[in-house]
């Protein structure tokens, strides 16, 4: 499938594999990349710079293809050297960045200068037409079915994705909600050239999360996530369980930060990931945890969707219109 999205980042399937805390790794990013879609390694999941210089040395020990490195800026109660993990991203030679969270406009001179192409992920219409304003290569367009943090509108992918296409004169990712190639097919016939998933690569054999809670992804359906931080005007869905839920009911009692923050620490989940605890913190979780069902290679993974979303849109699309 050739999209202006493969065509403008070099690889082959019209799939990114999303930065996803303590998730994008060496192991899972460079499976991605190899299967022929986008990898990012989540660069603050590294603890430093230096660190995360390092985990890109170990993709590149496991494949010669493209690979993103997602850099992501959101408030947080300790304080995050940011210049220092840019110049560690630069300074690697790694040609493609996926920003996320706040306006990358301070970091964009020195990435153009470096010669680096930015996805930079948006969850509204209006924050794209900025950064398409600031000069970045695609935009990834974040619905509110996403894990993580889907803006402060609600606005679902169906109505999202088409009005983007509509202002948007780059590359178009849809992100939020995909996880077969249905979505591939749906987001193709919206105006988008590619989708972003994150859920969807937890629940794979080389994804660096517990088999039980692989399991309870599989398990789960579309109604076990939740909105925490609503009250803090920092929205994040996240997997519904017994942290979540009494997060929410700090929320409804007014507390702030300093007291929610230490329960949401995401080291905390950090240990959800390593030991299978579901309860040992929030972990993220998107919508499209109800269209997951089993637990395959990357490589089979990219391809079934591939495959499928072909088929529809060869077969079915054409038999409708026939």
């Amino acid at each position: 499938m050739k999209t202006r999205f493969t065509e403008a980042f070099g690889v082959e399937h019209p799939i990114i594999q999303g930065g996803m805390q303590w998730v994008g790794r060496a192991e899972l990013v460079s499976a991605v990349a190899n299967a022929g879609a986008l990898g990012c390694l989540t660069a603050l999941t590294q603890p430093t710079p230096e660190d995360l210089s390092k985990e890109i040395g170990r993709v590149r020990d496991m494949t010669d293809k493209p690979f993103a490195v997602n850099f992501t800026i959101l408030p947080t109660l300790k304080p995050i050297p940011y210049d220092e993990y840019m110049d560690a991203i630069v300074q690697s030679g790694v040609k493609i960045v996926e920003t996320a969270g706040n306006n990358p406009k301070a970091h964009m001179p020195k990435l153009k200068e470096a010669g680096i192409k930015v996805i930079h992920k948006c969850t509204s219409v209006r924050h794209a037409i900025t950064a398409q304003k600031i000069g970045v290569d695609a935009i990834s367009i974040d619905g509110f079915e996403c894990a993580g943090h889907p803006g402060e509108d609600d606005t679902p992918g169906l109505i999202l994705i088409p009005k983007a296409a509509d202002k948007i004169d780059i590359p178009i990712i849809a992100s939020g909600g995909f996880a077969d190639g249905r979505g591939l097919a749906a987001a193709i016939a919206l105006g988008a050239d590619g989708i972003n998933m994150g859920t969807r690569f937890m629940a794979t054999q080389e994804a660096p999360v517990h088999e039980t809670i692989k399991q309870k992804i599989v398990s789960a359906d579309e109604l076990q996530t939740t909105l925490i931080f609503r009250t803090l005007r920092n929205t994040t869905r996240m997997f519904s369980n017994e942290v979540s839920k009494k997060i929410i009911e700090m929320e409804a009692e007014g507390k702030g930060i300093d007291e929610i923050g230490p329960i949401a620490s995401g080291l905390k989940g950090k240990l959800v990931y390593e030991t299978g605890d579901e309860n040992a913190g929030v972990w993220s979780a998107g919508m499209c945890i109800g269209l997951i069902n089993d637990i395959p290679t990357v490589k089979e993974l990219v391809e079934r969707i591939v495959n499928d979303a072909e088929t529809i849109i060869n077969e079915r699309f054409r038999r409708i219109v026939a």
